[in-house]
């Protein structure tokens, strides 16, 4: 779609094949650039379970739509007019107001607190940036995200004026251009993970012990929320009625992942901000996409090659139906979250995160026909792990034999493997989480806090 956009722009007539479930998605992408009446010729059903002939038939009855296309003029689509920062969109009860909203999409279906001035400014106070700031323009609806913005999501997410430094850190990271934010509408369902570090998650109350990833804990539950909220409301990705979020099954919002630095203290490791390129004590908000959750990983003995032999077994199985986008793309960030405990016994036998990482990418492995199956099953059809060797793109050691049973590795680079201390310390589990390739990479960014910080959560504590 946006190969086509650019052709269109430079006076290039073009016409876009379109699956018949993806042309609400295409027009409406479409029309967030700029281009109201972008020609589509529509194939009726779902290629990759249609037969052959069917496939062949349908094909060549798109013919006519594709001459109809190029025929077709081009015109630019309206802009839109939007409310300015500070208008008033509405007056009436609480529950006219979940009315309202709901009727324009602007929330995710639940509750929202109402964002009145009064509370938006009140937010504001919490960050020396001036509210007119923009922060990036999100695609597909290609909207400014501004501090203004920010807060007015914050507030109705339901989160504390306190943490807009780390609302604020967020929406930066979402806003790179690297990040892909445009890609948040695909099929996988991908949703994005905040994790959080630095003295500000005991400061501001998280949780970052039993049921760390659970709702329930009013800062890491409400800013997980807002990055949805905002996902929805400036960016534009949105399920049905809207139509530019295309996720088949997809996830639903994760809470902050709030790491235990008292914990990797004690392990005598670093915790994941220094992994990233952060000091040690720095307050820093990473962002990366998630796409898949392994099952509960539980772990027992008392020798590293004991925990990790079930890491890279379970982790790697559960992540494997992925592994052929790494190959294609090379954006492989899983991430593992470990509890304390089980840290603590890597690091009494000696091991570090870097042992650990080595060890998931010698001995996460799984069958090189299987791979292949899945990536041609995901639409992938052109997949071949020959030819990525042959071409450079992997190394040689993935193509050995033509056997399809021969074991491959899962993660492309020992350091990209993740790792995160979080959850109960009185047991034993883990659990792996998968990013969705290029689209949602990891991004960090520092959390800056306002000069009168501490007098200003004095006040609020009062």
């Amino acid at each position: 779609m946006r190969a086509s956009i650019v052709a269109e722009k430079a006076g290039v007539r073009s016409v876009s094949l379109v699956a018949s479930g993806f042309v609400k998605q295409a027009r409406a992408i479409a029309q967030a650039l700029g281009v109201q009446d972008l020609a589509i010729a529509e194939y009726p059903g779902v290629i990759m379970t249609d037969k052959e002939a069917d496939f062949q038939r349908k094909i060549e009855a798109m013919a006519d739509q594709v001459v109809e296309g190029l025929a077709a003029p081009v015109r630019a689509a309206p802009r839109k007019t939007e409310p300015g920062p500070r208008d008033i969109v509405f007056t009436g009860t609480l529950d006219g107001v979940h009315e309202f909203f709901l009727k324009n999409l602007w929330t995710d279906g639940l509750p929202v607190v109402p964002p009145t001035v009064e509370r938006v400014e009140e937010f504001l106070r919490f960050t020396d940036r001036s509210p007119d700031d923009v922060l990036g323009v999100l695609l597909p609806e290609k909207r400014e995200a501004t501090v203004w913005n920010v807060a007015v999501n914050g507030v109705m997410a339901g989160c504390r004026p306190e943490y807009m430094p780390i609302l604020i850190a967020a929406v930066e990271a979402i806003s790179t251009p690297e990040f892909r934010i445009e890609d948040g509408g695909s099929t996988p369902g991908w949703e994005p993970l905040i994790i959080l570090n630095g003295p500000i998650a005991r400061e501001l109350d998280f949780n970052s012990g039993q049921g760390a990833m659970r709702v329930g804990r009013q800062a890491n539950t409400s800013i997980g929320r807002f990055l949805r909220l905002y996902w929805r409301n400036v960016a534009g990705l949105r399920i049905p009625p809207g139509a530019t979020d295309k996720g088949t099954i997809a996830l639903s919002f994760n809470v902050v992942l709030a790491e235990n630095e008292e914990a990797v203290a004690e392990a005598g490791w670093q915790p994941f901000s220094v992994d990233r390129g952060f000091r040690a004590g720095d307050n820093v908000v990473t962002v990366q996409s998630m796409v898949s959750i392994s099952s509960p990983i539980y772990c027992g003995g008392d020798k590293p090659e004991e925990l990790a032999r079930t890491l890279a077994e379970v982790f790697g199985r559960d992540t494997c139906g992925y592994w052929s986008f790494t190959g294609m793309r090379d954006q492989w960030f899983p991430l593992l979250v470990m509890s304390p405990s089980i840290a603590k016994a890597l690091a009494r036998g000696g091991w570090t995160k870097a042992n650990l990482q080595r060890y998931l990418y010698d001995n996460a492995k799984i069958p090189a026909g299987m791979a292949e199956r899945y990536a041609w099953q995901t639409g992938l059809t052109h997949f071949s792990i020959k030819r990525l060797v042959e071409d450079g793109t992997l190394p040689k050691e993935f193509h050995e034999s033509d056997d399809p049973n021969r074991l491959v590795r899962v993660f492309m680079h020992p350091e990209w493997t993740g790792i995160v201390i979080a959850g109960d310390p009185d047991r034993n589990q883990c659990r792996g989480y998968v990013n969705n390739h290029k689209q949602g990479p990891p991004v960090s960014r520092k959390v800056e806090l306002p000069a009168r910080w501490t007098q200003l959560l004095k006040e609020r504590r009062k």
